[in-house]
């Protein structure tokens, strides 16, 4: 089978079509026919050897990709579960697992792991949802806010940050989150309440839309210790990467008694409940797929670079062709 991935570290000029055996499903498992994977930071941590002390037990040319969406192919032995070959499906996937990542023509996962596509989305946009809706709806489940208490946003208008805008509406909370000024109609569309101007001063916008502090931020534009003057006295802030990680800066001495959650979303890589719970609010139109733009595999490294570049608004997306195959 056609692949993506790297045999050595570095920049998007690393990422390579390569030709892999094709796997097949064992019990408790099941596999997709992969026609989209989306491209997401984590994947680029991935190609620049960022997470190389996690790959110990995989042998190159490792494969990043954490989304896949396409028709489920193959049910293993005894596995349970109520898909169906042929199934439209999206799945979150863990490159440093032994099934490697989405960026691939046919991948194996246990079952829970995949749900059914959203009815009526294409496979690229299925594609988007998995790994960013739940990195989302995790931190919100850590934090925990009852309805009617008051979140920030940060990189509102960004694929998690927009997923975690929609899905905090979804759950009762008021929503501040900034834009820019191109951004602004985008996030307001998205269901915040108040809309800032973004930069590294947002938390005085934040403060002056709520005086007392927000009860929570969820960081998705990663600005770390600039945020931490919004939040109230008890509050927390939800952090999309772990301190020290690339993109990030190390928190100490955190104000009134604000605490930390680090989103960890392979914590919810087998949460089959909650992606099937963001697959029926992306159907009723509470949750939005948005694509950035499509690339076959041999364009991958265009992908990573224009990820890379910044402003993309949702993902950008590596769609599979599958020769002599119906693309259901």
């Amino acid at each position: 089978m056609r692949a993506v991935g790297v045999e050595r570290y570095g920049g998007p000029e690393v990422l390579r079509v390569v030709e892999l055996p094709e796997p097949h499903a064992g019990p408790g498992q099941v596999r997709i026919r992969v026609h989209a994977a989306a491209v997401n930071p984590a994947d680029t941590l991935l190609r620049a050897g960022v997470v190389d002390h996690l790959l110990t037990e995989l042998d190159p040319p490792y494969r990043p990709g954490q989304d896949a969406a396409g028709v489920l192919d193959e049910i293993g032995p005894g596995t349970q579960t109520d898909l169906r070959v042929g199934d439209r499906v999206m799945a979150i996937v863990t490159p440093i697992e032994p099934s490697g990542g989405a960026y691939a023509e046919y991948i194996v996962l246990d079952a829970d792991q995949v749900a059914h596509a959203p009815a009526g989305s294409s496979h690229a946009e299925a594609a988007t949802l998995p790994l960013n809706g739940l990195t989302a709806r995790l931190a919100l489940d850590m934090l925990r806010l009852p309805p009617g208490r008051t979140v920030a946003v940060t990189g509102a208008a960004g694929a998690v940050g927009g997923y975690a805008v929609q899905l905090a509406k979804a759950d009762g909370l008021r929503v501040l989150a900034d834009a820019s000024p191109s951004d602004e109609e985008l996030v307001r569309r998205l269901g915040a309440d108040v809309v800032v101007a973004r930069g590294a001063d947002v938390a005085e916008r934040f403060r002056a839309a709520a005086p007392d502090g927000v009860d929570a931020v969820i960081d998705a534009a990663l600005l770390g210790t600039a945020v931490l003057p919004a939040i109230r006295p008890g509050g927390a802030l939800a952090l999309l990467r772990s301190t020290g990680e690339p993109g990030t800066d190390l928190l100490a001495g955190l104000p009134n008694g604000v605490t930390v959650h680090e989103v960890y979303v392979p914590q919810y890589g087998h949460a089959r409940d909650k992606l099937e719970q963001l697959g029926r609010l992306a159907e009723q139109g509470a949750l939005s797929l948005r694509v950035a733009g499509t690339f076959p595999p041999e364009r991958a490294a265009d992908a990573h670079r224009a990820l890379e570049a910044g402003g993309v608004r949702g993902r950008q997306v590596l769609e599979f062709g599958h020769q002599n195959q119906e693309n259901v």
